[in-house]
């Protein structure tokens, strides 16, 4: 699939210079900043589908941990007292 961008000469003239620092083309520049931005909007995106889905679960069930469970529950992370994730409560 073949697609045309066009942008602006001084936006033009940017990449141009980067390309040139970086000893790519032009080309490389805009499709590894395009691959970058579309991976960190997916990103964004699960993260936010995944509080959603959270939110709607702590609405329903009322299931929860507090902040002060949660982390002292990561103070342990990596420590020969890491412990297993508490159990949710209402």
């Amino acid at each position: 699939m073949a697609t045309s961008l066009k942008i602006g000469d001084a936006l033009k003239g940017r990449v141009q210079q980067l390309a040139n620092q970086r000893r790519r083309s032009a080309h490389w520049i805009m499709l590894e900043a395009i691959q970058q931005y579309v991976e960190r909007e997916e990103a964004r995106e699960s993260f936010r589908q995944e509080a959603e889905a959270s939110w709607e679960a702590y609405r329903q069930t009322g299931r929860h941990l507090t902040g002060e469970e949660v982390a002292e529950w990561l103070t342990g992370w990596g420590t020969a007292s890491e412990k297993e994730i508490p159990d949710c409560h209402e």
